[in-house]
């Protein structure tokens, strides 16, 4: 396991993550609504972007995303808030085992950042390694957190989301 230290946020060992929600199934915003009040179990929900509608990426045959991002400050461990995410996406409906990869989902939670911690293990990497090329990602992140560092990459949000064509980025919807 390769671990480097990550940024607490307080004295309280609270770390500050980075998740993006997806949803392009049923109603995409109350999906991600819900999604919202389940993570307030896991930590405080510091901030909530915008929802910002994209087009599919990858898998194309399927309808558009509403996509967003929140901030969660937890004193949850990088691997258990990994794994209450994907526990969040099974009770909402998500079965991952048995949908298309990139295809449509009813719900979709990715941990993006967790302070500055670098990680790469066979279950979790961090930085999320495709963060960075995602204006569907970044678009709503750089609403709550433009100045968050990536830590691989040592640029603020805003900035890789700068690098992003002006095309690739989604629409705001609320």
């Amino acid at each position: 396991m390769n671990e480097v230290s990550s940024t607490r946020t307080s004295a309280s060992n609270k770390n500050t993550a980075a998740i993006a929600l997806g949803s392009n199934l049923g109603d995409r915003e109350a999906n991600l609504r819900t999604a919202i009040d389940h993570m307030r179990a896991l930590g405080e929900v510091a901030a909530v972007s915008s929802f910002h509608n994209t087009e599919p990426v990858g898998y194309l045959d399927q309808p558009p995303f509403l996509n967003a991002a929140i901030l969660l400050k937890t004193e949850l461990p990088s691997v258990d808030l990994m794994h209450a995410l994907l526990a969040i996406e099974k009770t909402m409906g998500r079965d991952r085992a048995t949908s298309i990869a990139k295809g449509p989902r009813l719900i979709d939670l990715d941990l993006l950042l967790y302070g500055d911690l670098i990680l790469d293990t066979q279950e979790l990497v961090l930085p999320h390694p495709a963060m960075h090329e995602r204006a569907f990602v970044l678009a709503p992140l750089a609403e709550i957190a433009a100045e968050m560092r990536h830590p691989l990459k040592h640029r603020t949000v805003s900035n890789l989301l700068d690098d992003q064509e002006e095309s690739a980025q989604p629409n705001r919807v609320r």
